[in-house]
């Protein structure tokens, strides 16, 4: 049987995988540049840098299946970085406040001939308005680092959430239904109880 690779590392995806009882056989993150082009729409750049991924890692793993995923936060056709700082961070919750923004996660699987599938999934978050307190504490937890548009909701900003239109899972990075539809499809033992 084919191994499953994924090229991401993200501990994350690997807990989401885990989830619905699927272990990757390897684990490598693929490196490459993630910065967006110029003009590039937020549903365009996960997409891309999803299938970009699964490229990058597939030559070392050829006959295998490699799994990408990249989640992109956008607020109109603004995108949203990966805040390194507090003030970073400071400014995404910011915008984010008392507004609706789309995440999208690109995903990708190449399948051991070599063919690449790929599909985007979008959900739509909306924040309540926040005040300066519940900002600063959000931003004293560190909770941001790392986390595209500032925010990971499977924790404290949880309650920051007012209205969700879609997948959780993608908003964590991996919209699982669609993933598992992905695999099946491409002949991955999804539901065999194949423990990796």
């Amino acid at each position: 049987m084919p191994r499953l690779i994924l090229a991401s590392a993200s501990p994350r995806r690997r807990d989401l995988l885990r989830q619905i009882g699927i272990v990757p056989d390897g684990i490598f993150p693929a490196d490459i540049d993630e910065s967006p082009y110029r003009g590039e729409l937020p549903h365009r750049l996960a997409l891309r840098l999803a299938e970009e991924k699964a490229r990058a890692v597939a030559p070392a793993h050829a006959g295998d299946f490699v799994l990408a995923a990249d989640t992109v936060v956008g607020c109109g056709r603004r995108i949203l970085p990966k805040p390194t700082s507090e003030a970073e961070a400071r400014r995404c919750l910011d915008l984010l406040s008392g507004r609706r923004h789309r995440v999208t996660t690109g995903l990708a699987l190449i399948r051991p001939s070599g063919e690449m599938s790929s599909r985007r999934v979008t959900t739509i978050v909306t924040f309540k308005r926040l005040t300066r307190a519940e900002r600063e504490a959000y931003i004293a937890s560190g909770e941001w680092e790392g986390k595209a548009g500032g925010y990971a909701i499977q924790g404290m900003a949880d309650a920051f959430v007012r209205q969700i239109n879609g997948s959780w899972s993608n908003v964590v990075g991996l919209p699982l239904h669609d993933c598992a539809a992905l695999l099946a499809g491409a002949g991955y033992p999804v539901w065999s109880g194949r423990d990796g």
